[in-house]
C-alpha cells in the first residue's frame, strides 16, 4: 500500500476497519522507506496583515544550526518565529544566519522579552533583535507570553510599539499566550483599536472548546491565528508502536481554518521533512485514530495549560507555566529550556512554594497529579 492509497483510505472512513493497528503500523513503516519529496507550499492570509505565509512554517526555538531552517526556506517556507530570549539571545542569530541573502523573500517574528515593559526596555530588545538577524525591519514584532488582559491595553506598551512602527523597525503587532488564552483572544477582539493584528497560540488536539471558539472569535475579526505547541508535549510513547503521532497532530490543527499557520519547532532535517510533508494533506480517520490512542496514552501527564487549578491552589503557585517547563523536559527533551524558564518563576510561586503544604489542594479538571507533578518540578528543574 503506498501512501495515497493509505491517506484514501483515511479520508474515505474506511482504515480502522480494514487495517487496525497492525495494518496502519505496516502502512506507516512502508511510507517512511519512501524517497521523500519536498511539498508545494500550500499558503494562507495572516489575517489583516495581507501576508501570505505557508500553512507549515518554522518554529526556531529549539533548530541549533541555520542549514535546517535555510533547508526550509530553499523549499518555500516563508514565515518564520523565534524571540530575544531564546537560546538566551542566540536563537536569532542563528535564524539571521539562514536568512543572509533572502531576506525579502522570508517573514520574520520575533518576540520582546516578557521582563522588557518599560518603553525604553522594548526599544533596546528591539535593536538587540535588528542586530541579531542581521535585518532593519521585522514583521510582526510580538508581546511575550501574556497570560491575561491587562498587557493587551498597557498604554506604554502601545506607545512604544508605535514608535517602533513609525521608525520602519516593525511593520505588524502580535501577542503570544501560553495559559489563560481564551481571555488574552477575547481582549484581542473586545478592544476598540483592535491594536494587535496577530495572536501566537498555543493551540492542539487537547485544547478545549473555550480557546477554539476565541480563535474563531479572533480570526472572524481578520486577527491572524499562528498555532505553537502543536504536538501536545510531544511525548514519546510505546502506545502507538512505530508510529509518529506528529503528522496527524499537525493536520488537526490546520483542519481549522481559522488558524493561518502552525510553526512545529523543527530540530533537525528528519524533523523538517517530517513536518513539512503535512503541506496539501488532509485530517483523516486514520489520523483521528491515531490521535486517540497518542491522547490517551499521554493523558496521565499531559497538562492543558488551561490555568483553572490555579484558583484552587492557596500559595498562588505558577502550575500552568510549571507545568509548561515540565513539558520541555520530559517530551521536548530540552532540560536546559526547561530550567531556564523555570528559574524565571518567583521562588514564592514556584514549585518550592509547595513545601509549605501538605496534602496538595490544587484540582486539575482533567485529573492530573498536581502534587506528584510540582514533586518532579522541584526535583528536575530546581
Amino acid at each position: 500500500m503506498n501512501r495515497r492509497d493509505f491517506l484514501r483510505l483515511g479520508a474515505i472512513g474506511s482504515a480502522s476497519a480494514l487495517l487496525g493497528w497492525e495494518g496502519i503500523a505496516g502502512a506507516a513503516r512502508f511510507s517512511a522507506a519512501e524517497p521523500f519529496v519536498f511539498p508545494k507550499p500550500v499558503y494562507r492570509t495572516l489575517g489583516r496583515t495581507g501576508l501570505k505565509i505557508t500553512v507549515v512554517s518554522f518554529g526556531a526555538m529549539l533548530t541549533p544550526e541555520p542549514e535546517v531552517i535555510r533547508a526550509a526556506f530553499d523549499h518555500g517556507v516563508n514565515y518564520v518565529d523565534t524571540a530575544r530570549s531564546y537560546m538566551g539571545g542566540r536563537n536569532e542569530e542563528i535564524v539571521g544566519r539562514a536568512l543572509k541573502g533572502i531576506r525579502g523573500k522570508v517573514y520574520v517574528a520575533t518576540k520582546i522579552r516578557s521582563s522588557s515593559r518599560k518603553r525604553e526596555a522594548m526599544f533596546r530588545n528591539v535593536e538587540e533583535s535588528l542586530q541579531a538577524l542581521g535585518t532593519d525591519y521585522i514583521d510582526v514584532i510580538q508581546l511575550h507570553g501574556l497570560d491575561g488582559r491587562d498587557r493587551v491595553f498597557n498604554p506604554e506598551t502601545r506607545e512604544a510599539l508605535v514608535r517602533l512602527k513609525e521608525q520602519g523597525k516593525v511593520r505588524f503587532f502580535g501577542v503570544t499566550t501560553h495559559s489563560n488564552q481564551a481571555e488574552v483572544l477575547n481582549a484581542l477582539v473586545d478592544d476598540p483599536e483592535r491594536f494587535f493584528d496577530v495572536a501566537l497560540v498555543a493551540y492542539n488536539f487537547k485544547c478545549g472548546e473555550d480557546v477554539k471558539e476565541a480563535i474563531a472569535r479572533a480570526a472572524r475579526v481578520k486577527i491572524g491565528i499562528v498555532a505553537m505547541k502543536t504536538q501536545a508535549g510531544g511525548y514519546k510513547t510505546d502506545a502507538l508502536g512505530p508510529i509518529s503521532p506528529h503528522q496527524a497532530a499537525l493536520k488537526w490543527v490546520l483542519q481549522d481554518r481559522n488558524v493561518t499557520a502552525a510553526i512545529p519547532g523543527m530540530r533537525d532535517t528528519a524533523e523538517l521533512r517530517e513536518d513539512i510533508a503535512v503541506m496539501g494533506m488532509r485530517f483523516s480517520v486514520v489520523d483521528r485514530m491515531i490521535l486517540k490512542g497518542y491522547g490517551a496514552a499521554i493523558d496521565p501527564y499531559y497538562c492543558r495549560l488551561c490555568g483553572k487549578c490555579e484558583a484552587s491552589c492557596p500559595a498562588g503557585v505558577e502550575i500552568s507555566a510549571i507545568n509548561r517547563c515540565l513539558m520541555y523536559a520530559e517530551g521536548y527533551g530540552n532540560l536546559p529550556l526547561a530550567r531556564s524558564i523555570y528559574g524565571k518563576i518567583p521562588s514564592t510561586r514556584s514549585a518550592s512554594a509547595c513545601l509549605d503544604c501538605g496534602d496538595c489542594l490544587a484540582r486539575c479538571v482533567n485529573g492530573l497529579d498536581i502534587g506528584m507533578k510540582m514533586k518532579r518540578a522541584r526535583k528536575h528543574l530546581a
